[in-house]
């Protein structure tokens, strides 16, 4: 297949190198407005060139939108109109398909599109805290979970078609649709990059008083603060994207540690440990 990728970053390039090497893209087109991300991603071998939306629309079989969920709800859309233009009688066979983080906005921006069945919504579940072309790695994707959601909105074939990309990647595909996606992904996902953010900020501000509080930084640390170092201009528009899922979990969140809080205001060592074995249970979840 030609492929087409908007966005080459960590995602979109990292999705190039594997469908390159194992066969399944005989030509990968880039769309990229950042010129110094799109001479790196030509440099580095991520795409044979890097062209116009229009043209990379024109060109490929498939067209991957790796963006910005904020700039997704503009491109997602655009593409489509561009499909139409290009099949004014109908019979298009190109596939869109998008992996940002959020879906229920991008679902409602395309709801009544008469290339609609065309697209397909996917978030693959993996990734890193690097940003750009640079953070682009082999095997990203491997044995991690991918999300489609609304699949009955899309073509059989649409979906077929995603469906072989992500088992090119490695990836075990679960179907669901897009507000249960959103809730999902504020718990496991954006959430995380909140509490990595705030520990961050806090430890941050200790810094100023205590210099060598990193010194003392054990592995602990470092997991827990690790996706503090996520790119601010993809994590903005996910917190607003998701704004009342998100909100949610930190008001769930906030109740909890305000347990902690006053167990070990009031020196409760039952309470304390109650609620270290309550967390424990995740351990039947994670290993």
């Amino acid at each position: 297949m030609n492929i087409g990728i908007i966005g080459l970053g960590l995602i979109g390039g990292s999705m190039a190198i594997d469908l390159r090497r194992k066969g399944c893209a005989s030509r990968i087109l880039g769309v990229e407005n950042d010129p110094v991300n799109a001479s790196a991603a030509e440099h580095i071998g991520l795409v044979d060139s890097v062209v116009t939306l229009e043209e990379c629309v024109g060109k490929s079989d498939v067209i991957i939108v790796s963006v910005p969920v904020g700039a997704a709800l503009k491109i997602v859309p655009k593409v489509l109109d561009i499909m139409a233009d290009l099949y004014p009688e109908g019979g298009c066979g190109k596939v869109l398909m998008d992996v940002c983080s959020t879906k229920e906005s991008l679902a409602e921006a395309v709801k009544y599109h008469p290339m609609r069945k065309n697209y397909v919504a996917s978030h693959p579940m993996s990734g890193t805290e690097y940003s750009g072309p640079w953070a682009a790695i082999p095997g990203l994707f491997d044995g991690r979970a991918c999300i489609i959601c609304d699949f009955n909105e899309s073509s059989p074939q649409a979906v077929r078609t995603v469906e072989k990309i992500y088992d090119v990647l490695n990836m075990r595909v679960v179907y669901m649709n897009s507000s249960s996606h959103d809730v999902h992904t504020a718990y496991v996902s954006h959430f995380s990059h909140v509490i990595s953010f705030a520990l961050a900020l806090t430890v941050l501000e200790k810094e100023k008083d205590e210099k060598h509080i990193f010194d003392l930084a054990s592995g602990g640390f470092s997991s827990t603060v690790r996706l503090a170092k996520s790119n601010a201009d993809m994590w903005t528009p996910i917190f607003l994207q998701n704004r009342e899922n998100v909100l949610h979990v930190m008001d769930t969140y906030t109740a909890k540690l305000e347990a902690f809080r006053k167990a070990i205001d009031e020196s409760d060592e039952e309470a304390i440990r109650k609620l270290i074995m309550d967390a424990n249970r995740i351990r039947r979840i994670i290993r």
